[in-house]
């Protein structure tokens, strides 16, 4: 058991420090119990916009004027978001104490890990690549990172944990979601995601954590977390 516990912590802190570390551990380790299926908050995912469409062509537009008018500093803010960590999401405005309680951090490596296999599976369904494997004209300034892009998993990561921390802290909610906004948007300024991605990782999110609050089991976690909150 003991040997065990150690493993999933480790996993938790790969988890937590980053979207892509996710996508190795999912069939290594998991939490102690899940919270709802993957394939439900996937199956509401709608498809991307088709290859040379109108929505398509106008992803890559948005893309390519980011690309004209990005300075090195919204690079820089896109690399320190590289990775899908909360504290780098929501570092400076957490209502949690610095470092996060082992109770938060086993709740939220929980919430992340369901998360992370639902955007796992709407990415398998659609196959989508990143934007700079489709147009050689898109020079992501964040690296020709693998994986596929639809929908985006750190705006969907993002979202979950700012509709969560709102639920919360109702009195931030605006700051919290405003923090998830920029991190998602901070992927198709680095180039790595289409602004459809984006959109659909946002819209996975609301049906992830609506999913999560029908559960009873994340209901009497969201109540554990409330004691543990910063005091006002």
């Amino acid at each position: 058991m003991r040997f065990k516990n150690i493993f999933l912590a480790a996993a938790a802190a790969l988890l937590l420090s980053g979207c892509g570390a996710q996508y190795y551990l999912y069939g290594l380790f998991g939490p102690d119990h899940h919270y709802l299926a993957a394939d439900g908050p996937a199956a509401s995912v709608q498809a991307p916009p088709v290859p040379g469409s109108p929505e398509d062509r106008k992803d890559f537009e948005t893309l390519l004027d980011w690309q004209a008018k990005r300075t090195e500093a919204d690079c820089g803010r896109a690399k320190a978001q590289a990775t899908a960590d909360y504290d780098k999401f929501f570092g400076d405005v957490s209502p949690f104490p610095d470092p996060l309680p082992p109770e938060a951090s086993k709740i939220l490596f929980r919430v992340y890990y369901d998360s992370g296999r639902a955007v796992s599976a709407a990415k398998k369904r659609f196959a989508r690549k990143r934007p700079f494997r489709r147009d050689k004209a898109i020079e992501p300034c964040l690296g020709r990172i693998g994986g596929l892009a639809y929908p985006s998993g750190h705006a969907t990561m993002s979202r979950v944990f700012a509709l969560l921390l709102s639920d919360l802290a109702p009195a931030a909610r605006g700051a919290f979601l405003a923090r998830a906004d920029q991190a998602a948007l901070n992927r198709v300024i680095g180039g790595v995601h289409h602004p459809s991605d984006i959109e659909a990782g946002k819209l996975l999110g609301n049906a992830i954590y609506a999913g999560l609050l029908k559960e009873p089991a994340f209901r009497e976690d969201l109540e554990k977390l409330k004691p543990l909150l910063k005091p006002q």
